[in-house]
C-alpha cells in the first residue's frame, strides 16, 4: 500500500471526524433548555412570605422543604434572599402551616451546650444552587455542604461534612417557626439508624385549633448518641466521624408515626439522592411542559415558566399515601379515609389551601384549561370537608376551617369544573353544599377569620336589604367587614351559583339567586360614578373618597373595586351612562395607574402606604386584577391589548428577588394571573356560565401550545399563533379558528378543548 495513499485516507479520516464534530456542535446549540431549567426560584424573594418559597418540593408537595432565614411570623419569613444567614432547613412551608427544622452542625466535644442557642450559619449565593425540586448551599460556618431534595411526602437530605469532623445533626422542634410556635417536640431513637417523633403546631389568629405533625427519619450512618436539651427541649443527634456523605429521609405524617413511615416506605424506598433529585426535575418538567411557548426573548421566557411554576405550588396535600387524613372540623380530631380505587390507592388528595379569594380571574381558569385533574381533586376535597364539618371551606389548614377572607369563594372554582365538564358526578349533593353556603350559617355569612359567631358577614343585611351596610350595625367580628367589597363579591358568586341551579333545573332557586346577583347595583352611587358605602339607615357614607383604602372596600379602595361586577359588566355600564362613559373612565384609571406601574409598591405592606394605597387600579392585590380585559366586554378589544401588554411590560416582566408580584401572591392566584395575561386568554366570569368562554388577548409569543389532558378533552392540543408578535405588533387585526374567520374576541371551551388552531395577525396599529 502506497504511503500516498494512506496519506490520503488518513486525510479523509479526521476530515469526517471534523464534519461529525461539527454536526454535534451544530446539534447541540439547538438542543432545547428544559422548561424546568427556565424557572427563576428567587424571583420576589425579598417579599417573601412563609409559604411562598419553594425549593426541594414537588407540585402540591405535602413535604416543601426549604433553608429558613427568617422564622418570625407569617410575613416576611421563611427565605428571604437578602438575609444572610440560614437558620435551619424545615419540611413544612405552607398556609398556617410550619415544622421539622433541621440543621447539619460542626462543634467541639468540649462545647456541645451552646450550639441549641447558638447554631446559625452565614451563607453565600455564590455557592448555592436552586431548582425547581433541589436546593444546595454550604454552611459557611461548618464548612458543610447541605443538599436537599424531596418526594411529595418525604424530604431527602444529603450532607457532606469536612474531612474528620464529628458529624451532629441538630432537631429544633420546639421554636417559633414562621407563622406559629412548635411545641411539644419529641425525638425518640428506634434503632441505630432510625428515630421517630412528633410536635405540635399552636393555633393561629386564623387557624383555631393545634395541628400535630409526625414524622419517621432514617440514616444511612448509625446514630451514635441522642442529647436533649433541658432549656429549650431540643435535641442534638452525633454520627461519630467519618468521611461518607450523610443521607438523611424525613417522612411526615399529620395522622400517625406509623404512616408517616408507610409514606416513606412508598415513596422512597432506596438511597439514591441523585435519581430523586432528576425524578422531581422530570416532574415538573412534566407539569411546565403543558404549556409551551416560543418566541419572544428569553428573559420573557423565563418569567413565564416562573409564573406557571408558581401556579403549581403553595397549596399543600396533606392525605397520607393510604388516604388517611387529619380531620379537624368536629369537637374532636379524627383520622379520616379518604375513598379508595380498585389498585388501593386513594381517588383523590385532600388539601391545605389559603382562599380561592379572586381566583375566578387566576387558577379557576388555568386549572381547569390546563390541569383539569388537580381542579378535580380540589373539587373533591373541598367537599370532603362539607361531609365531614358541614361547610365547604373557603381556605382550609390544619384539617379545618379558617374562614379567611370573604364570602363563597369555593362557589365559582365547583361551579366553573363543573361547567366545563371536569366534575361530572354528585352535582345535585355539590350543589346542595354550595346553597348552603350562600344561606343564613353558611360560610357567606361569616367574615375574615370569624370562628365563632355568623354576624361579620352581614348577609341578613344583604338578604333584606339587597346590601352588607358599613358599618356593620352588630358591631366588629371578623377581618375584612368592609360592606361594600362584601356585597359585590355575593352578587358575583349568588350569580355563579344560579348558572348550576340553571343547569340542574332548579328554576325556582335560579330565579332567587339572579336576583341577588342584582344587588350590586344598590351600593353604585349614580350621582357620583363609583361603589359607596352605605349604612344600616341606606345613607351614603359621607366624605366618601373614591381613593381611601379599606374603608368599605377589602384590601382595595372604591375606584379598583367598583369594577368588581364580572357576571354583568354591561349592566354596571348602564349604570354608568353607557359603555362609552365606562370605556372612559375606565381609560382614565389606567393612564393615572401607569404612573406606579399598576401597582401599590411592591410588596402587600405597601398597599398601606399613603400614596401607594390611592392607586386607582392595582395589579397587586386580587379585587381588580381583571379591569385590563373589562375593555373587551366594552366593545373596546384595542384598549385590553394596549393595557394588558402595558401592564406585563411595567409590571411583570422582571426576574429580580426584589420584585416579582409587586403584592399579595396568594399561592399561585398571581403566577396563574400571569400565565394567563401572556397566552392571551381569560374568563371574566371564571368560567362559570352555561357554555364557558374564553375572551382573547394579545400574548406576548408567537406561538403558545397547550397540551391538552386526554383523560379530560378529546383534542390533543391547541395552539395560538401569532407569528408578527412584537413589542410593537401587540394589536389583533384578524383571526382564525381552525382556518375559518372568527368574528369576535372569544371563544368557547369546547372549541379550544376540542383541539385545533386559533391564528392571529397581529399589528402595530389597532383595527379600525
Amino acid at each position: 500500500m502506497s504511503r500516498i495513499f494512506i496519506y490520503r485516507n488518513i486525510r479523509i479520516f479526521f476530515f469526517l471526524i471534523l464534519i461529525a464534530s461539527c454536526t454535534v456542535q451544530k446539534n447541540n446549540s439547538f438542543k432545547k433548555e428544559p422548561l424546568v431549567d427556565k424557572v427563576y426560584p428567587f424571583l420576589d424573594t425579598e417579599n417573601s412570605r412563609w409559604f411562598f418559597f419553594s425549593s426541594a418540593s414537588r407540585p402540591f408537595g405535602m413535604v416543601n422543604l426549604s433553608p429558613d432565614t427568617q422564622i418570625g411570623g407569617d410575613w416576611g419569613t421563611g427565605y428571604r434572599y437578602n438575609t444572610d444567614t440560614i437558620k435551619g432547613f424545615s419540611h413544612i412551608h405552607a398556609w398556617q402551616l410550619s415544622g421539622i427544622s433541621v440543621m447539619p452542625v460542626v462543634i467541639s466535644k468540649s462545647d456541645n451546650t451552646s450550639i441549641f442557642t447558638d447554631f446559625y450559619s452565614k451563607f453565600s449565593h455564590e455557592t448555592e444552587k436552586v431548582t425547581p425540586g433541589y436546593h444546595s448551599l454550604v454552611l459557611d460556618r461548618y464548612q458543610i455542604t447541605a443538599e436537599l431534595t424531596s418526594t411529595k411526602r418525604v424530604s431527602f437530605h444529603r450532607y457532606t461534612f469536612p474531612e474528620s469532623a464529628e458529624k451532629d445533626i441538630l432537631f429544633n422542634l420546639n421554636t417559633i417557626l414562621g407563622p406559629c410556635e412548635n411545641i411539644e417536640g419529641v425525638l425518640e431513637q428506634n434503632n441505630d439508624t432510625e428515630l421517630s417523633g412528633s410536635l405540635v403546631m399552636t393555633p393561629t389568629h386564623r387557624r383555631p385549633k393545634p395541628f400535630k405533625v409526625y414524622f419517621k427519619i432514617i440514616l444511612n450512618q448509625p446514630i451514635v448518641s441522642i442529647k436533649q436539651d433541658a432549656l429549650t427541649g431540643n435535641y442534638l443527634i452525633n454520627l461519630g466521624e467519618s468521611n461518607e456523605k450523610v443521607l438523611m429521609k424525613v417522612g411526615i405524617s399529620y395522622t400517625s408515626s406509623e404512616n408517616a413511615a408507610n409514606n416513606m416506605e412508598q415513596e422512597l424506598p432506596h438511597w439514591d439522592f441523585d435519581k430523586v433529585v432528576d425524578d422531581s426535575k422530570a416532574e415538573w418538567n412534566t407539569m411546565l411542559s403543558r404549556i409551551q411557548v416560543e418566541g419572544g426573548t428569553h428573559t420573557e421566557q423565563k418569567r413565564f415558566y416562573t409564573d406557571l411554576w408558581h401556579a403549581l405550588q403553595g397549596r399543600r396535600i396533606i392525605s397520607d399515601a393510604n388516604g388517611a387524613y387529619p380531620d379537624n372540623t368536629g369537637e374532636t380530631f379524627r383520622i379520616g379515609q379518604l375513598p379508595l380505587k380498585e389498585d388501593g390507592k386513594p381517588q383523590f388528595n385532600h388539601y391545605n389551601s389559603d382562599a380561592f379569594w379572586g381566583a375566578q380571574w387566576s387558577i379557576n381558569t388555568l386549572w381547569g384549561l390546563v390541569y383539569p385533574e388537580i381542579m378535580e381533586e380540589f373539587v373533591y376535597s373541598l367537599m370532603q370537608y362539607y361531609k365531614d364539618g358541614g361547610m365547604i371551606p373557603r381556605g382550609p389548614s390544619g384539617g379545618n376551617y379558617t374562614f379567611v377572607m370573604t364570602g363563597a369563594s369555593s362557589t365559582p372554582f365547583i361551579v366553573s369544573a363543573i361547567q366545563k365538564g371536569i366534575v361530572k358526578e354528585d352535582l345535585e349533593s355539590i350543589y346542595v353544599a354550595l346553597k348552603k353556603n350562600h344561606m343564613p350559617n353558611g360560610i357567606m355569612g361569616k367574615a375574615g377569620y370569624e370562628h365563632t359567631t355568623n354576624e361579620g358577614g352581614g348577609l341578613t343585611h344583604y338578604m333584606d336589604k339587597g346590601y352588607v351596610p358599613y358599618p356593620l350595625p352588630e358591631g366588629n367580628f371578623g377581618s375584612h367587614q368592609d360592606g361594600v367589597s362584601q356585597t359585590l363579591e355575593y352578587a358575583y358568586q349568588d350569580w355563579t351559583l344560579a348558572q348550576l341551579a340553571k343547569k340542574l333545573h332548579h328554576e325556582e332557586d335560579y330565579n332567587y339567586f339572579m336576583a341577588r346577583s342584582k344587588n350590586y347595583q344598590h351600593v353604585f352611587d349614580t350621582n357620583i360614578g363609583w361603589m359607596r358605602p352605605k349604612n344600616v339607615e341606606g345613607k351614603w357614607f359621607e366624605n366618601f373618597d373614591p381613593y381611601q383604602y379599606e374603608h368599605g372596600f377589602i384590601e382595595s379602595n372604591a375606584a379598583q373595586s367598583t369594577w368588581f361586577v364580572p357576571h354583568d359588566i354591561d349592566g354596571l355600564a348602564t349604570l354608568m351612562s353607557g359603555k362609552d362613559k365606562a370605556v372612559e373612565k375606565l381609560n382614565t384609571q389606567f393612564e393615572t395607574a401607569k404612573a406606579l406601574k399598576f401597582t401599590s409598591g411592591t410588596s402587600h405592606d405597601a398597599e398601606l402606604h399613603p400614596e401607594y394605597s390611592r392607586i386607582p387600579i392595582n395589579f397587586g392585590n386580587q379585587p381588580s386584577i381583571q379591569t385590563s380585559f373589562i375593555f373587551n366586554q366594552l366593545g373596546r378589544p384595542e384598549l385590553t391589548q394596549y393595557w394588558t401588554r402595558t401592564v406585563i411590560k411595567e409590571t411583570f416582566s422582571g426576574l429580580s428577588p426584589s420584585t416579582g408580584y409587586n403584592g399579595d401572591e396568594d399561592q399561585g392566584l398571581m403566577g396563574s394571573l400571569n400565565v394567563l395575561l401572556k397566552i392571551g386568554l381569560f374568563q371574566m366570569n371564571g368560567g362559570t356560565e352555561e357554555h364557558p368562554e374564553y375572551q382573547i388577548g394579545s400574548p406576548i409569543f408567537n406561538k403558545v401550545t397547550i397540551q391538552l389532558h386526554p383523560k379530560y378533552y378529546s383534542g390533543k392540543t391547541f395552539v395560538i399563533k401569532a407569528p408578527d408578535n412584537s413589542a410593537e405588533q401587540i394589536y389583533i387585526n384578524n383571526l382564525q379558528l381552525n382556518n375559518k374567520p372568527l368574528r369576535q374576541l372569544n371563544i368557547s371551551h369546547d372549541a379550544i378543548t376540542n383541539g385545533g388552531e386559533l391564528y392571529l395577525e397581529m399589528s402595530s396599529k389597532p383595527n379600525q
